[in-house]
């Protein structure tokens, strides 16, 4: 177990507050997608909104708990949320249900192009102070970074084309209404999820290096 700090449990809050914001506003951009195509099952449980606590409240061990045990154990944050749907809904309108699935990472991707915002904006004005002494980042600095890496990670990792992450809904939009219904079929006959987180975390680790050294060179490269 990581030995724990100040600066460590300095770091933790940071990344717990920006885990619970982006999770939030993911599940959020779910749930409003999929009222604005007609399915209101996640807007009647109350999670149109940015209030963390019903998306909590839903899942409190993705959310609350393995976050920050995951954190104190092994020094890295895991956590997962979700948000209601009606599978009949989905089955009428499964383009309704691809464009519901980008929503979420789509936020994720919204939240790390502000972070970029503030990175170079502040950079470029000079609010950031380095200590002078340890070159260590300041809070403000260190906080955006993290909304950048964390929502850049999110992002990617639910855009993997397995069930039950989002892209392996997303694949919809590029489907014929009787491709869509077939998948479906496929999709929600066989307990695939386990499989397809298994096949998503080991795959992940080695492509979302190279995608972080990409997007940070090519959005911030030397802002920090």
């Amino acid at each position: 177990m990581p030995e724990i700090t100040p600066e460590r449990l300095v770091y933790g809050f940071i990344w717990y507050v920006a885990f619970l914001f982006s999770t939030t506003c993911h599940e959020a951009a779910h749930a409003l997608v999929a009222k604005i195509g007609g399915d209101e099952t996640a807007a009647l449980g109350g999670q149109v909104s940015l209030n963390p606590v019903p998306h909590m409240q839903r899942e409190p061990w993705g959310m609350i708990v393995i976050p920050i045990l995951s954190y104190i154990s092994m020094g890295a944050m895991f956590g997962w949320a979700s948000a209601p749907y009606d599978p009949l809904w989905e089955r009428r309108h499964p383009r309704r249900s691809g464009w519901m699935a980008l929503a979420g990472p789509a936020a994720n991707f919204t939240l790390m192009l502000i972070a970029v915002a503030g990175l170079q904006v502040g950079a470029a004005a000079g609010w950031f102070h380095p200590d002078p002494i340890t070159g260590q980042r300041d809070f403000a600095a260190i906080t955006l970074l993290i909304f950048f890496s964390l929502n850049l990670l999110l992002g990617t990792f639910n855009l993997l084309p397995v069930t039950p992450l989002d892209g392996g809904m997303v694949i919809l939009l590029f489907m014929s209404e009787k491709t869509a219904q077939r998948y479906l079929d496929w999709v929600r006959g066989n307990s695939l999820a386990m499989a397809g987180v298994l096949v998503a975390v080991l795959g992940f680790r080695y492509i979302y290096g190279p995608i972080y050294d990409f997007a940070r060179a090519l959005l911030i490269p030397g802002s920090v």
